[in-house]
């Protein structure tokens, strides 16, 4: 059985759609990210970056003990290793899935979560037109890119359905919120609404939808509580007694 640390963004979705995709059965155990959750030292231990989700798989493939594994492209990787679905073995074909699972990990999740936090503070926190800008630019090229890729494939890695696709998909159903125009990327819109047909993945993005918390519904002490907790974080010390030589 898998534990998956878990709460409803699109990076915990990434790894539920490849969950019920690959019909691995798994735990949701709740991370409340608007409650602290991902501080405390029980979860630190799983996830240094103190960032959700973590996994830890309690049946691993050698039989020892549970293995931890936190970064959600980490996960997907493991998993489908583990399970031998969605991931190729050929070299040529495992690499095209790489190099798309790190496009997403270092693009596509990071510029998307920039341009919706700016979003979010665009009438608090002064003037955030340099940056809405920016990073609105920089989500509207990442979608050319897809628009591109899929000109002539079926797939982003190819002609196969794989964890590239998986870890994709959760960032762009909010197109419409961040300003973009689904029918300027023909190519794009072919395979998103291929995706989104399938029932495993409509299983995997509902996963945890009673966990969701309507923030527009907050009091502004709570809010100004939330952006204290999530917002502006700086290094964690390390405890004293550690490996200094």
């Amino acid at each position: 059985m898998i534990d998956l640390h878990y709460w409803p963004t699109p990076n915990g979705k990434k790894v539920t759609i490849l969950l019920e995709e690959a019909a691995v059965p798994y735990n949701l155990v709740t991370c409340a990210i608007g409650q602290g959750d991902q501080f405390t030292e029980s979860f630190l231990r799983m996830s240094p970056n103190n960032r959700m989700p973590a996994l830890v798989d309690h049946d691993p493939a050698d039989g020892a003990e549970p293995v931890t594994v936190f970064e959600s492209g980490a996960m997907m990787m493991y998993i489908a290793e583990k399970v031998g679905q969605f991931y190729p073995k050929g070299l040529r074909a495992r690499a095209e899935v790489n190099q798309w699972v790190i496009w997403q990990m270092a693009n596509q999740g990071p510029k998307t979560g920039e341009f919706g936090h700016f979003r979010r503070l665009k009438d608090q926190a002064g003037d955030q037109s340099y940056a809405l800008r920016r990073f609105g630019d920089e989500v509207n090229r990442l979608y050319g890119v897809m628009d591109n890729r899929l000109y002539d494939r079926r797939y982003l890695a190819g002609d196969e359905y794989t964890i590239a696709d998986m870890i994709s998909y959760p960032w762009t159903v909010s197109w419409q919120d961040q300003g973009e125009d689904i029918n300027d990327f023909p190519y794009f819109k072919r395979w998103y609404q291929e995706l989104s047909a399938r029932p495993a993945l409509q299983r995997g993005m509902s996963a945890g939808a009673e966990l969701t918390v309507d923030y527009s519904k907050l009091s502004d002490v709570e809010k100004e509580r939330l952006r204290k907790l999530l917002y502006n974080q700086r290094a964690r010390k390390a405890p004293e007694g550690g490996l200094l030589e």
